[in-house]
C-alpha cells in the first residue's frame, strides 16, 4: 500500500517521510489513532516506503509502487515486513501464532483495509472467543527479528492492536529498547491506556487524527460510487470514522432530510394520524438506520446552532450545500437555541436506547411526545 492509497492524512504522511529523509527515524513508533482513522493503512504504507528500493534513495515522498520490494509489500509477502495481530487457537490447546493466519490476514487487509478488531475476529470465525497476542507470539517475534534482513535495509514489525499483548509484552522490552540494527517497530493502537506503559515509554508517539468529513465524502464518492448528497450525509454522521461510514453504507438507502420533514410536519401540522403512520414506518427500519437517522438530525441541529452564531453571510455558511443551508435555516426559524439543545439531548438519549435494543415503536412514540412539548411554545413551521 502506498501513501496515495491512504485516505486523507496528508500532514502525517509528510511527517513520516521527512523522518526517514532527514534521518530522524526512531526504531519504535506507537501509531495511535481512533477506529476508522486509518492507522493500520498508514503503518502499511510507511513500511512499504521504508523498504522501497527507489523512494528513499531518490528522496521521493511516496513508495514507487513498481520496484520488486513494493510489489511484494503491496501483496503482504515481503520477507522483511512482519505482522503481528490478535489471534485465536485453531484447536483446543493450540498456542497460536500470527503466521498461522497469514492467508486470512492478507485477505482481510484486501477486503477491509479500515476494519477493526471485531471485523477481524468475525473474518476468522472467532465467534465469542477473544483474540490475544500470546507469549509464543512474542518468542516468534524475537526469533524473526534476530535474523538478518533478506532483501531490504530494514526489518519492519507491524504489531496491530498491542492492547491485546498483556503482560507477555514484557518479553519484548529488551528487543524494543535495544533492537538489532535497522529494525523498525510500528505498534498500531487505538487505546493508549491499554498498552503496557513499559512499551509506551520505549516508543515515539505518532498520532493519527480522525478523518475529516471531506476525506470520507471523497472516499465514498470515489470508491463506493455514491452521489455527493448521499456521501456527505454518511460522512457527517460517521464522525471521522471511515469504518463506521462503510458500515452505514450498507443501510443507507433513504433521504433523511425528507424523513425529518415528515416527522416535524406530523408533529406540528398534520396531527396524530400522520404521526402514528410516520412512527410505523420508522419502526420497520433496522436499528442501524434508525441510529443513522437520529445522528443526522443531531448533525443538522448542530449546524443550525452554528449558523445562528456565525450568520448566513459567514465563510463557513457559504461552504454549506444550498439544500442543507436552507434546511438548517428553517430549523432556526422553527426553534430557539434552548429548544434545539433540548432536542439534541433527547435524540442522543434515543440513539443510546436503540443501541441497547429498546422497542422502536415505543421509543419513537415517547420521543415524539417529548419533541412536541419542546417545540409547542414556538412552532413556526413553514411549508417544507
Amino acid at each position: 500500500m502506498r501513501f496515495e492509497e491512504v485516505t486523507g492524512q496528508l500532514p502525517l504522511k509528510t511527517q513520516l517521510t521527512e523522518m526517514v529523509l532527514q534521518n530522524r527515524l526512531s526504531h519504535a513508533l506507537l501509531v495511535l489513532g481512533r477506529e476508522g482513522a486509518g492507522s493500520l493503512p498508514i503503518a502499511r504504507a510507511f513500511a512499504q516506503y521504508v523498504v522501497c528500493e527507489i523512494a528513499v534513495a531518490q528522496g521521493l515522498e511516496d513508495a514507487c509502487g513498481t520496484c520488486a520490494a513494493c510489489v511484494k509489500a503491496a501483496k503482504q509477502v515481503h520477507p522483511d515486513i512482519h505482522f503481528s495481530y490478535p489471534v485465536i487457537p485453531k484447536k483446543p490447546g493450540d498456542k497460536p501464532l500470527s503466521t498461522d493466519y497469514a492467508a486470512e490476514w492478507r485477505s482481510f487487509l484486501l477486503d477491509q483495509p479500515y476494519g477493526n478488531l471485531f471485523d477481524w475476529l468475525q473474518f476468522i470465525r472467532a465467534e465469542n472467543r477473544q483474540g490475544n497476542i500470546t507469549a509464543e507470539e512474542c518468542n516468534d517475534i524475537i526469533r524473526k527479528l534476530s535474523l538478518k534482513t533478506f532483501e531490504s535495509k530494514y526489518k519492519v514489525l507491524i504489531m496491530w492492536m498491542p492492547e491485546y499483548l498483556g503482560k507477555e509484552g514484557n518479553k519484548l522490552l529488551k528487543l524494543i529498547e535495544e533492537p538489532p540494527p535497522n529494525t523498525l517497530f510500528l505498534l498500531v493502537a487505538e487505546n493508549e491506556s491499554l498498552v503496557l506503559p513499559t512499551i509506551i515509554s520505549r516508543c515515539q508517539l505518532v498520532k493519527v487524527p480522525a478523518l475529516t468529513d471531506a476525506d470520507i465524502n471523497n472516499y465514498l464518492q470515489q470508491q463506493s460510487g455514491l452521489d455527493a448528497s448521499e456521501a456527505r450525509q454518511l460522512a457527517v454522521i460517521s464522525e471521522g470514522n471511515l469504518r463506521e461510514a462503510l458500515q452505514q453504507l450498507k443501510n443507507a438507502d433513504g433521504n433523511f432530510q425528507q424523513l425529518i420533514r415528515d416527522w416535524l410536519n406530523a408533529l406540528l401540522k398534520n396531527g396524530p394520524i400522520a404521526l402514528v403512520k410516520w412512527i410505523e414506518e420508522i419502526s420497520k427500519e433496522g436499528r442501524e438506520k434508525q441510529k443513522q437517522f437520529l445522528r443526522y438530525f443531531n448533525h443538522l441541529l448542530e449546524q443550525a446552532i452554528r449558523l445562528a452564531a456565525l450568520g448566513s453571510d459567514s465563510e463557513w455558511a457559504h461552504s454549506l450545500p444550498p439544500e442543507e443551508k436552507d434546511f438548517i435555516g428553517r430549523l432556526n426559524k422553527m426553534a430557539t437555541l434552548a429548544q434545539q439543545c433540548a432536542i439534541v439531548e433527547e435524540l442522543d438519549k434515543a440513539a443510546y436506547y436503540i443501541e441497547r435494543n429498546a422497542h422502536a415503536k415505543m421509543l419513537f412514540h415517547a420521543l415524539s411526545i417529548k419533541m412536541f412539548h419542546i417545540l409547542r411554545d414556538k412552532a413556526r413551521i413553514s411549508t417544507w
